[in-house]
């Protein structure tokens, strides 16, 4: 099984534990060992999976004010455990291939390979939700049909993505790509960077 292959699946069992209560306060119960990358993996999952029906829920037109300006702490909290988690995978890869001979003629990529991976958790959720569209009872067959198109795309995209984050790790393996990670600098969070927290 391929690395994606193994991301795919716990993604998707990631997904399948949350629409079990289908509720943005089901605490997590991740069923892996707290330092494996599988761990981290389905904890990358779980968060996404929240946050997708936080923005669901932020964009219910009679949302009252209090609540909306609550969730949207929430999500923004939410944002950053995302990022904190991206680069705890970076970190693995990193700690994985530390001992990699990086070729002269290495190249980098444009992104490191936990944000792709981070896509790849993303379009998981993508391919759940539009395959519950695809399958409702209470939509027209115009609805029906446009759904099921898109789902095509995105489970060609999934394939392509895969094969994507799988050939960069061969190439990062191999030496003929190189990772150089950038920690996010994420100014509105640091009050020492946010002119609207820094000048109050």
């Amino acid at each position: 099984m391929s690395f994606t292959e193994q991301c795919n699946e716990i993604f998707s069992q990631a997904i399948r534990d949350y629409h079990i209560t289908d509720n943005v306060d089901t605490p997590i119960n991740n069923p892996y060992d707290r330092d494996s990358i599988e761990n981290r993996l389905y904890l990358k999952c779980w968060i996404d999976t929240v946050q997708w029906h936080f923005e669901d829920l932020i964009r219910d037109p009679h949302i009252a004010p209090e609540e909306g300006m609550s969730l949207k702490r929430r999500i923004d909290r939410s944002n950053q455990d995302r990022t904190d988690l991206v680069e705890q995978i970076d970190s693995y890869f990193r700690q994985l291939y530390s001992d990699v001979k990086v070729a002269e003629d290495a190249t980098i990529n444009t992104e490191s390979p936990a944000w792709a991976v981070d896509r790849l958790s993303i379009l998981a959720l993508k391919i759940y939700h539009m395959k519950e569209q695809a399958e409702r009872t209470d939509a027209s067959a115009e609805h029906i049909e446009k759904c099921k198109g898109k789902l095509n795309i995105l489970l060609e995209q999934q394939v392509d993505l895969g094969s994507a984050i799988d050939q960069l790790l061969e190439d990062i393996k191999a030496g003929r790509k190189y990772m150089k990670v950038y920690r996010q600098m994420k100014m509105y969070n640091d009050p020492s960077t946010n002119p609207i927290l820094y000048k109050k």
